[in-house]
């Protein structure tokens, strides 16, 4: 299998869409095993942090599963998807797009917040700090923002805060992007929500809005971070590649 020359989409989209095309077309059906990291990768002339984030997207459309230890296999009953690629965000762009709307919704909150909302705020961090799993700690994320939204006793800006949240949980990469930047990060997690609480605690919406602003430019640092680190991963890989096939030139 390869790839033609890349166009608009990602790379890892592409090949999502090519394996799910072979799904479809039968070259694999249910229950067999996918080929290996390595061979895809090497396959679509990849790396194989871009293979696993297309198995994540096919994961998360239902037409694979992941088995521990064995591989990837093609599922029984799953239906194909007529595009995997087609809800999906960039967490940056996320980012960048939260930061703006949820600035402001929180500067507008401060103005608006009761005892009530902030003490259910207080609960959801306090939460935040006893919990570990991944899913359990962004649902809670998930819980904090809306809530925060849901106090400017507006709904069309609720609503469009939860819809930034829908577009995160459409886009598996994205998912799987924060999580490990959240997990490698460098800030504070809990004590940059509990600030956000603080601030608008004291009813100060400049203070409420740079609360926000100073929690979302740490995720942006903390995902530019991790696809430094991806990057430097490739260029490994590469070179590796180079000096085996080297090495191999040179046995001639």
């Amino acid at each position: 299998m390869t790839t033609g020359a890349a166009d608009s989409q990602k790379l890892y989209q592409q090949i999502a869409r090519a394996i799910s095309t072979a799904i479809s077309d039968g070259r694999y059906g249910p229950g067999d095993k996918l080929p290996s990291e390595r061979e895809l990768a090497d396959d679509f002339g990849v790396s194989r942090p871009t293979i696993r984030d297309a198995m994540i997207a096919l994961e998360f459309q239902g037409l694979v599963e992941a088995r521990q230890g064995s591989g990837v296999y093609v599922n029984a009953s799953a239906p194909v998807a007529e595009d995997v690629a087609e809800l999906e965000v960039g967490p940056l762009e996320l980012t960048e797009a939260r930061r703006l709307f949820e600035g402001e919704a929180c500067a507008l909150s401060a103005a608006t917040v009761t005892d009530e909302h902030l003490a259910h705020l207080d609960h959801v961090v306090g939460q935040m700090a006893r919990s570990f799993a991944p899913d359990e700690v962004e649902r809670l994320e998930q819980e904090f923002h809306l809530a925060i939204a849901r106090a400017t006793g507006n709904a069309a800006i609720e609503s469009g805060v939860e819809d930034l949240w829908t577009l995160r949980q459409q886009s598996p990469a994205c998912v799987a992007m924060l999580r490990r930047a959240r997990a490698n990060g460098a800030g504070d997690f809990v004590e940059e929500h509990r600030q956000i609480v603080n601030a608008l605690r004291e009813r100060d919406p400049k203070a409420a809005r740079q609360a926000i602003h100073v929690h979302l430019a740490q995720v942006i640092d903390d995902l530019l971070a991790v696809a430094e680190l991806d990057a430097l991963q490739q260029t490994r890989q590469k070179m590796a590649d180079q000096r085996r096939e080297l090495a191999r030139r040179t046995e001639i």
